[in-house]
């Protein structure tokens, strides 16, 4: 099966590098025109516009600021001039012990909802101001196996973004599919990233790879398929799913 996305438009955020960026090749592979949003490594991200040809573009926000997160939305409309797809996959994860300081544990909390549910909860609201006067469209969050099985002590804050961003699209699924629009989870188990790599280095691979049933830990490669299938609008009626990639790690 061959899924042709030359008429579609994705807004693709955190897809400088990891999943995102694997995510936004091969959708852009799938001829999809790709916005690339990165919020620092902005040399990564016009690598990759290199890379996937003259239908993508770059577009820097920073989405721990909600301001931010609209003017990205409004840059990408005037240059796309329609978005078909919204991928939120931006994120962080910030160890944050709780023995530490109480103030600088708030302020990982704040950044972590911040960019992880809030961000993405302003996006979905205007792409689905968007998308009603379009006569549909698709929401694909990105979410985490940590949503529903809970993290290590120091990624408190982590798991409970990830959760509430699991109940936010289970909410746009049930309230806008009458509009036409759809919205999907992907929760991811342990991925090798760049963002995780800070996890690696406090735990070791070893503990992330002793409770997957595969042979290997998950990489951006093994999920990218998954979410340019869910832009194709073959899966629409599996608004509301959560599909889990986590190696067997995570069942239920």
């Amino acid at each position: 099966m061959r899924i042709d996305l030359s008429q579609a438009s994705v807004l693709v955020t955190g897809a400088s590098r990891g999943i995102g960026a694997a995510a936004a090749r091969s959708l852009g592979q799938a001829g999809a025109r790709v916005a690339i949003h990165y919020r620092e490594h902005g040399q990564e991200a016009a690598a990759l516009a290199q890379q996937i040809g003259a239908s993508a573009e770059v577009f820097q926000a920073d989405l721990s600021q909600a301001k931010e997160c609209a003017a990205l939305w409004s840059a990408v409309i005037t240059r796309f001039g329609h978005v078909n797809t919204l991928v939120n996959n931006a994120g962080v994860a910030i160890s944050s012990p709780l023995e530490g300081a109480t103030a600088d544990w708030l302020q990982d909390w704040e950044t972590t909802l911040a960019v992880n549910l809030r961000a993405p909860a302003i996006l979905a609201k205007l792409a689905i101001e968007h998308f009603r006067a379009r006569g549909g469209g698709r929401i694909i969050n990105i979410s985490s196996r940590a949503a529903f099985r809970g993290d290590q002590p120091p990624y408190l804050a982590y798991a409970a973004s990830k959760g509430g961003l699991v109940a936010l699209t289970r909410s746009l699924a049930r309230g806008f599919g009458k509009a036409g629009i759809v919205a999907f989870n992907v929760a991811p188990g342990f991925t090798r990233t760049d963002m995780a790599q800070g996890f690696l280095d406090q735990f070791g691979e070893d503990y992330a790879t002793s409770d997957i049933a595969l042979q290997r830990l998950t990489e951006p490669d093994d999920i990218a398929p998954l979410i340019v299938f869910l832009a194709s609008g073959l899966a629409d009626h599996s608004t509301g799913c959560t599909i889990d990639v986590n190696a067997g790690s995570y069942v239920h």
